[in-house]
């Protein structure tokens, strides 16, 4: 990373803000590795309240549900307001979230403070976008391909490395460490947001907040949450309908929308690029959670093990994308990356109690390979895609898709995994990843705008 960052000072970005570059990377990875970390947890946290991971299941969509009703909220707020603000106040609740998920009694409260989690890690990203943006326009840069790459191997990598970490936090103090790391991680970020980030200066009046477009699409995915989870409750599918039915009504007709879905109907490049952001953490996640618990379960390894298991995943990840971050091109990462999930997928089918350990470290250096191509490509091929007015909100909701992939993935981990992650269970969900990652690569290859970002044509 660092030899990263020195070619970045060297090269094309050289006129960037150096100062911006720490809060930047800070902020926007405190959401990747609270996501991934817990991942070696869950097996503990359920063995401690005696959950099954039906249930603590709850502790991923929890934090994802909030994420993905956050960013795009706060990503508006970031382009209305400027970054530093809706930096402090997310970074305290970081802090007030690890002390909450370090002293709970009930898998309840961890559920609460994955959810405050959710909502605190929100910020990071869209801020670091609407700084990319505004350091371009004082630069005169219009690709910072450089400085892009450094926040796009942060970010992808960092959720690869979450496992480990996570591992070895368990191994010195307990799954509550996991929750505990975050207090002094939030400290650190907000003092460096408030040292650092400039303060933007707002001129106008107040906008509007579109509170009932906000409720709308809330209600939307936690409706739709609650039915994927537990789809007795029939109900809930009519009332996600009819609430996503009323947002698209409201956020048409406002005069400041929420989301403005005019200019997402009329940017078809860009939506591909979300759909493509969903069907790709699907893929990610589901492996991340539901293969990670299957180590610990169906494999028999211990939360440390697993997580060492899985650092060939990061290693690979940073090498791919720090090798091919600077060339623009995307078309080619997508593919690349995309045809790797689905030989990943294939190879799950194979996997049992008895597979050794050679075969496991080789899928992980497998996975790493998309890791590190499809985030950073739809990352940048959102650089050049969205209205450069609405940079933060559109960031905010790139990671809304990528979450609800995410849900999507904590879905099938619960419902092929309800009460063991067993060889069975883990068959089931490769055989559905499968089909995700297929539809990935299908719809990668029918994209003809990707030849346009970056030069590809």
């Amino acid at each position: 990373m660092s030899a990263l960052l020195d070619r970045v000072r060297r090269s094309d970005d050289g006129a960037f803000d150096r100062r911006l570059i720490a809060p930047m990377i800070l902020g926007a990875i405190l959401n990747p590795i609270n996501s991934s970390m817990v991942a070696v947890a869950l097996v503990p946290i359920g063995i401690a309240f005696g959950a099954p991971p039906a249930e603590t299941a709850w502790l991923v969509s929890g934090l994802y549900l909030a994420t993905a009703i956050g960013q795009p909220v706060v990503g508006r707020l970031v382009d209305t307001y400027g970054p530093r603000p809706l930096f402090l106040v997310a970074t305290t609740l970081v802090g007030l979230a690890g002390v909450v998920g370090a002293l709970s009694p009930q898998l309840w409260v961890l559920v609460l403070a994955r959810v405050l989690l959710g909502f605190g890690t929100c910020a990071g990203y869209p801020a670091a976008m609407y700084l990319i943006r505004s350091e371009s326009r004082r630069t005169g840069l219009a690709s910072p391909a450089g400085i892009l790459t450094v926040l796009s191997v942060s970010t992808q990598t960092i959720s690869v490395v979450g496992p480990t970490l996570g591992g070895l936090l368990i191994g010195l103090g307990g799954w509550r460490a996991v929750f505990a790391v975050n207090v002094p991680l939030a400290v650190v970020a907000f003092t460096l947001g408030a040292w650092r980030l400039p303060r933007t200066p707002r001129t106008g009046p107040s906008p509007r907040i579109d509170v009932t477009g906000i409720a709308l699409f809330a209600t939307t995915l936690v409706a739709l949450l609650l039915f994927l989870m537990e789809p007795e409750r029939w109900w809930l599918l009519p009332v996600a309908v009819a609430a996503g039915a009323g947002f698209t009504r409201w956020e048409l007709r406002s005069g400041d929308p929420f989301l403005d879905l005019r200019v997402f109907g009329g940017n078809g490049p860009l939506l591909a690029t979300y759909g493509r952001t969903l069907l790709s953490y699907v893929v990610a996640y589901a492996f991340l959670y539901g293969y990670t618990q299957w180590l610990e379960e169906g494999r028999g390894l211990s939360a440390s093990v697993t997580g060492l298991m899985l650092l060939p995943m990061s290693v690979t990840a940073v090498a791919v994308s720090a090798v091919t971050g600077r060339r623009p091109e995307v078309r080619g990462k997508l593919l690349v990356g995309a045809t790797a999930q689905v030989l990943a997928c294939a190879a799950l089918l194979t996997f049992g109690g008895s597979t050794p350990l050679w075969l496991i470290v080789g899928l992980a250096v497998l996975v790493g390979i998309p890791q590190g191509l499809v985030g950073l490509a739809n990352q940048n091929a959102l650089y050049h895609q969205a209205d450069p007015e609405r940079t933060g909100a559109s960031a905010g909701l790139l990671r809304t898709f990528g979450y609800l992939g995410a849900i999507v993935a904590s879905v099938g981990n619960g419902a092929f995994l309800a009460e063991r992650a067993d060889t069975p269970g883990l068959h089931h969900l490769a055989a559905f990843l499968l089909a995700v990652a297929c539809v990935l690569l299908a719809v990668t290859l029918a994209d003809r705008s990707l030849r346009k970002v970056g030069g590809d044509a």
